[in-house]
Formats: C-alpha cells, sequence, structure tokens
C-alpha cells in the first residue's frame, strides 16, 4: 500500500511559518533541524493525529517555488486544504486571533470552506463536509 508520508508547502520564512502552523493553526512539531547556514528543515503535522503525515515547510525561494507560488497568489488559489469538524467556529477562533481570512466560509457543493492568508506567502483552505 502506498501513503502519502510528507507534503511541502513553499513558505517566505521557515521559522516564522513554523510558529503560526504551530502557534495559530495548532500543528505539533515534527522535526526542527537547523542545517546549518540559517537554514531549517521543520515538519508539523496534526496534533495528536496523523503521525505517519507530515507538512515540510519549505523556504519558498528560488526558480521553482518563485513562479509556481506567484501563480497560485495571482489566480487566488490556496496551496494546500485542511479538514476541519467546524469551519464556523474555526474562522471565529483564528480571527480572534487576528488571522486574516481570503474567504470567509462559504458552501460549495457537498463542503463548506473558508480561505485564510497564513502570513508567509500563501492561502489555505479550511474544509468540512456537510449534508
Amino acid at each position: 500500500m502506498i501513503k502519502v508520508s510528507m507534503v511541502s508547502v513553499y513558505v517566505d520564512d521557515v521559522a516564522k511559518a513554523h510558529a503560526f502552523y504551530t502557534d495559530v493553526l495548532g500543528f505539533e512539531t515534527r522535526e526542527h533541524i537547523d542545517m546549518g547556514d540559517g537554514i531549517l528543515f521543520v515538519t508539523v503535522g496534526a496534533a495528536g493525529a496523523q503521525a505517519d503525515l507530515e507538512l515540510l515547510l519549505e523556504p519558498g525561494q528560488g526558480p521553482i517555488a518563485e513562479p509556481y507560488r506567484a501563480a497560485l497568489r495571482a489566480a487566488d488559489l490556496p496551496c494546500i486544504v485542511f479538514s476541519v469538524d467546524d469551519v464556523r467556529a474555526e474562522r471565529e477562533r483564528l480571527g480572534a486571533l487576528g488571522v486574516r481570512f481570503a474567504q470567509e466560509p462559504t458552501e460549495q457543493g457537498t463542503l463548506l470552506t473558508a480561505v485564510l492568508d497564513d502570513t508567509v506567502g500563501n492561502l489555505v483552505m479550511l474544509s468540512q463536509p456537510i449534508g
């Protein structure tokens, strides 16, 4: 069986992303390795769940990342989608912490979604099944 083990999100600043994804979104740190020369290898994951799935906070500079990120932003597309139990409750919790939302909770077929700015160059979608 093949399973997803790690996915990457390109970010402006790995340390700032780490703080946002853990302190604000509520992920836990899985790996935090100083590679030297200011380079960090940082992964996070769902707190207390999905131990075999990590999100790599990848430096977003370079000839591959920069055009990709610019194209996503220009199209107002999220770089990743996270499932939540209650989109509206997460919108309220995160809004109270100062998180800016690019899209308020919206029904899209069988999903309720909202889109937030992760403060490090990306839009992130929260998704909840409805119906």
